[in-house]
């Protein structure tokens, strides 16, 4: 074959065996890293395909060795900082692996986040790692244990689905939040999440040795774990209805009226814990639109540490949570299930770490 014929089409295992003098089998086997090929004849395999400019055809090797050599990731926004860097830690341990990442966003939806476990599995992912839309809805996912591939939750866990889950310790975490706010002399301190959940809190609500749980649970278990450590905090400090002002389902377009009308409603409320940055920052315009000023008129505090919380004035009080180590810990979980090890599936859970700044004073006269 010709170096000019070689150039008008792409060389193919054939190819790289003429060129290495080998088998097509072997070169095969020396191309896929499966087999009994010896590291000689490995490196010549590869040398010759080096040359060739070869590429080997992803979908023939899934076919053949059961590998795409692929993770599928599910998160539920993107733009959302937390997430991002959820990503980013998962990327960094997969490449490093070999393998690479295939991103969807289910927008917090199950019905979204359902199609894309189907879309994932078409593309014969490995594995998938997935933060959950829903605590509750494990029917979600019973289509990746159908078809033989593992998946490893992060930053949530699914009640009733026996799978590896790799969370943050979020009921310490609002714990901590909720008792710097305490500290200050606050009394009436509201939590705002964007999820959605179908019945109210309150009647949900059991006190399990001096813990506040949810009987089944939120549909969110970070979202339980948090309300949960919130209540906890706020009845040891003789609230009588600690959960008075938490306030789901509020929607991007929605936070800064629902903020509104905590800070001005009948009684208003002294502080806001924002469950994430996203929210958090429309907390702060929204309080800033009022006339208010952070924290003499008002405390704000909130999980994640997104760069903007620095920079403000005052700069917002936050948990930083372990985002980038979340995805990277789940990654190599699920890697490890993929390459046939791993034991019985366990929650993993990591530490957060409380960064006081300027957003928190003394509830106003």
């Amino acid at each position: 074959m010709s170096a000019q014929n070689e150039g008008r089409r792409v060389a193919t295992v054939a190819d790289v065996a003429l060129r290495a003098g080998v088998a097509k089998a072997t070169a095969a086997r020396a191309l896929g890293d499966y087999g009994a090929v010896s590291a000689k004849v490995r490196q010549k395999v590869r040398d010759a395909a080096a040359e060739l400019g070869y590429r080997p055809n992803e979908v023939a090797r899934s076919m053949s060795t059961g590998r795409s050599s692929t993770i599928g990731i599910i998160v539920g926004d993107i733009e959302n900082p937390a997430f991002a860097q959820a990503t980013r830690g998962a990327a960094d341990v997969a490449e490093a692996a070999g393998y690479d990442l295939i991103l969807s966003n289910s927008s917090e939806q199950p019905d979204a986040e359902e199609t894309a476990i189907e879309v994932q599995l078409s593309k014969r992912v490995d594995g998938l790692l997935i933060a959950p839309a829903s605590s509750i809805r494990a029917a979600n996912y019973t289509a990746i244990v159908d078809a033989g591939r593992p998946v490893v939750f992060f930053d949530r866990f699914v009640y009733d689905f026996d799978a590896e889950a790799v969370v943050a310790a979020n009921r310490e975490g609002a714990g901590m939040l909720a008792r710097a706010l305490l500290d200050a002399g606050h009394r009436r301190i509201a939590y705002v999440s964007t999820l959605e959940d179908d019945a109210p809190v309150t009647p949900r609500a059991v006190w399990d040795d001096g813990l506040l749980r949810f009987r089944p649970g939120l549909a969110s278990s970070v979202i339980d774990d948090r309300v949960g450590g919130i209540g906890t905090a706020l009845r040891e400090a003789g609230i009588e209805d600690p959960l008075a002002f938490v306030r789901l389902g509020a929607n991007v377009d929605g936070i800064g009226r629902m903020v509104t009308d905590l800070i001005t409603g009948e009684p208003a409320v002294t502080a806001i814990i924002a469950s994430d940055s996203v929210i958090a920052i429309q907390a702060f315009l929204a309080i800033r639109e009022l006339g208010l000023r952070i924290p003499d008129d008002i405390s704000l505090v909130a999980f994640d540490n997104a760069p903007w919380t620095s920079v403000t004035d005052p700069g917002i009080t936050v948990i930083s949570q372990p985002e980038r180590e979340l995805g990277a810990l789940a990654a190599r979980l699920l890697i490890e299930r993929i390459e046939g090890e791993g034991g019985p599936a366990r929650r993993h859970t990591l530490p957060q770490q409380l960064i006081e700044r300027g957003s928190v004073g003394p509830p106003r006269a």
